[in-house]
C-alpha cells in the first residue's frame, strides 16, 4: 500500500509540473486541444491540461529583421546587387493568422521583395538605383503591408542598405570621377596661371611706367640743375656757349672718374679726351640751329602759301 501511495503522489506531481508553463516576454504560446486551436497564451505562467492540450508553437512578438539580396538589371543593362532590410514583427491581435496561415513567413517575404525590386530598378538607370533607393525601399514596403497584414505580419520599415554594381562597372565608374576631377583640377590650373599672366603683365607695364616717369623726373631736374649751372656762370661773367661747354666737360671728367671707380667694370668710354666734350658740344649746337633753321623756313612758306 505505501508504494501505492508513493507512485500516486508522484503521478500527481508529475500531472501538475506537466500542466504547469512559462510563456517569456514578447512571446506568445499556441495552445491545441486534441489537434484543434484552443487558445493563445501571453507572457507570464500558464496551466493546461495535460495530455488533453499541448503548446503547438510559440511565436516570437519582438521586431525580426530579414536581409535579403537581390541581383537585377537596370535601364542602362547593367547588373547589380542590391540588399534589402526588412523589419517585420507579429501583429499581437493575429497570432493565429500568424502561426496557420504561413508556414515560411521569411520565404514569403523574400518573394514579395524579389517581385517588387525586379520591377522597379528596371525603370531606372544605374545613377538613378543609388538617388532613389528610398523610393525603391518605400515601394517594397507598401507591396509588403498589403500582403503580409492578411497573414497577421506587420511591416515596419524597409531600407535598401546596400548597392553593388558589378565590379567592371564600379571601375569605369571610378575611372570617370577620377577624369572628371583632373579634368576640373586643370581648368584651376589654367585659370591660376592666366591670372599669374595677367598680373605679372600688370606689374611689367606699372613697373615700365615707373621707369618712364621716374626716367623723365630725372632728366627735368636735369635740365633745371643745368639752367641753374648756366645762371650762376653768367653771373661770374661766363657766357652761355663757355657755360655750356664747361659743363659738358665737367660731366665729363665725372664719367670718367665713375668708371674708374668700379674696379670690375668692363665699360670703355669712347672717345675719351676732353676735346671729345668740345666736339659734341659743338655738334649739339649745330643740330640745334640747323632744326630752328628748317623751322623758319617751314613757317616763312606755310605763312607765304597761306597768303
Amino acid at each position: 500500500m505505501i508504494h501505492i501511495a508513493f507512485y500516486v503522489i508522484g503521478g500527481v506531481i508529475l500531472i501538475f509540473l506537466a500542466s504547469f508553463f512559462i510563456v517569456k516576454q514578447q512571446t506568445a504560446a499556441i495552445i491545441e486541444t486534441f489537434g484543434k486551436f484552443s487558445s493563445i497564451r501571453q507572457s507570464g505562467p500558464q496551466l493546461k491540461i495535460p495530455v488533453v492540450q499541448r503548446i503547438a508553437g510559440r511565436l516570437s512578438l519582438k521586431i525580426q529583421q530579414l536581409d535579403v539580396i537581390v541581383e537585377t538589371k537596370t535601364l542602362d543593362d547593367v547588373f547589380v546587387k542590391l540588399k534589402v532590410s526588412v523589419q517585420f514583427k507579429v501583429i499581437k491581435d493575429k497570432v493565429y493568422d500568424a502561426f496557420y496561415k504561413l508556414d515560411y513567413p521569411h520565404d514569403q517575404i523574400t518573394s514579395y521583395v524579389f517581385d517588387v525590386v525586379r520591377a522597379e530598378v528596371p525603370k531606372m538607370k544605374l545613377d538613378d538605383v543609388f538617388v532613389k533607393k528610398d523610393d525603391i525601399a518605400i515601394a517594397v514596403k507598401s507591396e509588403l503591408n498589403d500582403a503580409m497584414v492578411e497573414y497577421g505580419y506587420d511591416i515596419i520599415k524597409t531600407l535598401v542598405t546596400d548597392i553593388d554594381p558589378d565590379s567592371q562597372v564600379k571601375a569605369a565608374m571610378n575611372r570617370i570621377n577620377a577624369a572628371e576631377r583632373e579634368k576640373i583640377a586643370a581648368q584651376f590650373e589654367g585659370d591660376a596661371q592666366r591670372i599669374l599672366i595677367v598680373e605679372k603683365a600688370k606689374a611689367e607695364a606699372e613697373s615700365k611706367r615707373l621707369q618712364g616717369q621716374g626716367i623723365a623726373d630725372q632728366r627735368r631736374e636735369i635740365a633745371r640743375g643745368l639752367e641753374e649751372s648756366v645762371e650762376v656762370l653768367n653771373k661770374v661773367g661766363i657766357n652761355s656757349q663757355e657755360a655750356s661747354a664747361l659743363i659738358v666737360v665737367t660731366q665729363h671728367y665725372d664719367t670718367l672718374q665713375s668708371i674708374g671707380e668700379e674696379t670690375n667694370s668692363n665699360l670703355i668710354l669712347l672717345p675719351n679726351s676732353p676735346q671729345a666734350g668740345s666736339d659734341m658740344l659743338n655738334n649739339m649746337v649745330a643740330s640745334f640751329t640747323a632744326s630752328n633753321q628748317i623751322g623758319e623756313a617751314m613757317k616763312k612758306a606755310k605763312k607765304k602759301k597761306d597768303e
